[in-house]
């Protein structure tokens, strides 16, 4: 059960999920982790992206027959509640909804539900999957400019883009630009981890949350999927800040800062 100060704390958050002055925060562990989900975006395109992922120690997501539930405990699942409700939007690959049907809500925590955006290239998902007919908070469906298809899935509303460059999927920059154009500037990139890595390579990630627990799978779905590197000093290095969580759980805080693959962050 959360104590009274971490309800407090919590509740000041979420009062600046509009925007305001970081420095009215109470101090804490809750302020020194959020408060940098909650900075203003410094990035031409108007947005702060906050990648996440949660892992086993030998860096999988996933059983190799796709199954991911829970890798993480109590305290990584609150953590992600808490990440949808500071943000306006939370954005998922269509992989994760196939797999997971997830809601994409705060129902673990107070505060106000994002908008669900669900990439889908090809237009490959059901309209019967849950963020298409829950009634629940709007729903977005990116797909490629040239998907066949009608402008709704279900309830949700279908956003067309323009495909990568290079490497699959759609231009991430070109998502961010359509996202921020709604008001959508503080955006939780949830997974899967295909997803993630593509927002990781276009160096669209300000900061990334990754939870280790101390599960170890032998096998399964990597965490990340990047370019290949020749040399260890091509890979990317950061800062990172270590979190307890509970059942044993770590949470590592990063500070991407927009950094790809061959550069370093910071």
């Amino acid at each position: 059960m959360a104590s009274p100060a971490t309800d407090a704390a919590w509740d000041a958050l979420r009062r600046l999920r509009g925007g305001g002055d970081l420095a009215s925060l109470p101090a804490g562990a809750l302020t020194a982790l959020f408060a940098p989900v909650l900075a203003p975006p410094t990035a031409p395109d108007g947005c702060r992206v906050i990648g996440r992922l949660v892992q086993t120690l030998d860096g999988r997501i996933a059983t190799a027959s796709g199954s991911s539930q829970w890798i993480g405990g109590r305290g990584d699942i609150l953590h992600t509640h808490r990440l949808r409700a500071l943000c306006h939007a939370v954005i998922v690959g269509a992989g994760t909804v196939r797999q997971d049907d997830p809601r994409l809500t705060t129902r673990g925590v107070p505060g106000e539900d994002p908008v669900r955006v669900v990439l889908d290239t090809e237009r490959r998902l059901s309209p019967q999957h849950r963020v298409f007919r829950d009634g629940g908070p709007p729903t977005l469906l990116a797909c490629a400019e040239d998907a066949p298809g009608p402008e709704t899935v279900g309830a949700a509303e279908v956003l067309r883009l323009p495909r990568a460059p290079r490497g699959g999927g759609l231009d991430i920059p070109a998502l961010l630009r359509a996202l921020a154009a709604r008001g959508l500037t503080r955006l939780f990139v949830e997974g899967g981890g295909v997803t993630v890595s593509r927002f990781l390579a276009a160096g669209c990630l300000d900061r990334l949350h990754v939870t280790v627990a101390p599960v170890l799978l032998g096998s399964g779905i990597p965490a990340f999927t990047l370019p290949e590197v020749a040399r260890i000093a091509d890979g990317l290095r950061f800062a990172w800040r270590v979190f307890p969580l509970e059942e044993g759980d770590v949470l590592f805080d990063i500070a991407l800062d927009r950094a790809r693959p061959g550069e370093r962050a910071g």
